[in-house]
Formats: structure tokens, C-alpha cells, sequence
């Protein structure tokens, strides 16, 4: 039964190192994604942007063109003065004159504010840019590093899942049941050790009596509250592995 378990403990590090391959390599791809959508968010607000100063240049076309005309009306009905001959049409050409004076102040006004909201939208556009260039050269720096580093990842899980392959054929297929159940349900943890009369799965204090069984090792433990198969662990041995980690 102990060489059983030390195959069980064998088999569960190296999936512990094949569920740490596939974290690494999650990671990469994570990380990835994360930068290619901030590229895509940076891209739709420039897009954003840039519908923005398109509206407000066609606006500041159509106000100049309000301008032209009512600078032009001024000039007309000044004309059209020295040629009235009663009162009433000499009000009526002043009337519009002012109206057309104010008009043409109130555009001079408004293209003055257009004048700024551009340019101050065109710098908020270029900076916008320069970020989504800068990070578009960057994310082809870490997709070439990436694709290095989870091809060397790839390669070592396809090596110690070789290892693997050999560690289940050794173990009864009662046991291999038991623990690809336990690997599923509890988060890739079956085989788990006992320290100081606690499971380190669940950390839960065991009975007196089931970690003396633990400790002589000449049968199958389970926690009684996780149900992960237990192993004793020698003080020596955990101080060794927390040097380790």
C-alpha cells in the first residue's frame, strides 16, 4: 500500500505541475487579450473622436457660410439706403441691417468657439494616436515573446504528461477512479498530506485515531470532510518544501 501511495503522491505533483503549465500559459494568453482590448477600446473612441470633429467642421462650415451671407446682407441693404426715397422703407433696411450685424457678430463669435473645440479635439485625437500605435508595436513585442514562452511551456507539459501516462498505468483502477473524481471536484487537489493532525486540503483537524492510520500507511485514508486521499507528512519533509517554495 505505501508504494501504492507514493505513486498516487507522484502522480498528484506532476498534475499539480501540469495544472501550473496550463495557469502560466492561460496567463500569456490573458495577458494578450487584456492589451488587445484596450487597443480596441483606444481605437473606437478615436473612431468616436473623430466623428466628433467631422460634425463640428461641417457645423463650422455651415456657420461661416451664415456669416458670409449675413455680412453680404449688411452690405446689400446699405446699398440699397442711399436708394430709398420714404421713412418707412428707410426703418425697414435699417432693421434688417442690425438684425444682419448681430447675425454676423453672433457667427464671428460662434467660429472663434468651433476654432477651439477643434483644436482641442484634434490634440485629444493625435495623443489618442500615438497611444494606440505605441501600444499595437508593444502587443507585437509580447505576442512573439508569448508565443515563445507557451510553445517552452507546451513542450514541457507534453514531456511530463509522457511521465504521467506511465505514473497511471502503475497505480490499480480503483484508485486512478477515485482520484481523477476527487482531481475533478476539488480543483485539481487529490492526494493531500497531514500536518500536525490537519488536512492541508481542507485544513479541517482529523481524529487522533485516523492520523495514527495515516502515519502507518498500510491503507487508503480519506478526509472525512473533503474526502481527498491523505499521506503523512514528516516535519522534516514540510520544512523542506516550504525552503523549497
Amino acid at each position: 500500500m505505501k508504494e501504492e501511495m507514493e505513486r498516487l503522491i507522484d502522480l498528484q505533483q506532476i498534475d499539480s505541475e501540469i495544472a501550473g503549465f496550463d495557469k502560466a500559459i492561460a496567463k500569456c494568453e490573458d495577458e494578450l487579450a487584456k492589451r488587445e482590448q484596450s487597443i480596441e477600446q483606444k481605437q473606437e473612441k478615436l473612431a468616436t473622436l473623430q466623428a466628433k470633429i467631422e460634425r463640428l467642421s461641417e457645423k463650422q462650415k455651415e456657420n461661416q457660410e451664415e456669416h458670409e451671407q449675413a455680412t453680404a446682407r449688411v452690405k446689400d441693404r446699405q446699398n440699397k439706403m442711399l436708394l430709398v426715397q420714404t421713412s418707412r422703407e428707410h426703418q425697414a433696411l435699417l432693421k434688417e441691417i442690425e438684425e444682419n450685424k448681430k447675425l454676423a457678430k453672433d457667427t464671428e463669435e460662434r467660429a472663434l468657439q468651433f476654432i477651439e473645440q477643434l483644436e482641442q479635439l484634434g490634440v485629444e485625437a493625435k495623443d489618442l494616436d500615438n497611444q494606440c500605435k505605441g501600444e499595437q508595436d508593444l502587443l507585437k513585442k509580447e505576442q512573439q515573446s508569448s508565443a515563445k514562452e507557451i510553445k517552452r511551456l507546451a513542450t514541457a507539459k507534453k514531456n511530463i504528461e509522457g511521465e504521467r501516462a506511465a505514473k497511471v498505468a502503475a497505480v490499480q483502477p480503483n484508485y486512478i477512479q477515485r482520484y481523477t473524481k476527487l482531481i475533478a471536484r476539488r480543483s485539481g487537489l487529490a492526494v493531500v498530506a497531514v500536518q500536525d493532525s490537519i488536512c492541508l486540503g481542507c485544513h479541517m483537524t482529523l481524529p487522533p485515531q485516523q492520523v495514527n492510520e495515516v502515519m502507518k500507511g498500510d491503507k487508503l485514508n480519506i478526509c472525512p470532510t473533503c474526502q481527498r486521499i491523505l499521506y503523512f507528512r514528516e516535519e522534516e519533509d514540510a520544512q523542506e518544501e516550504s525552503l523549497v517554495e
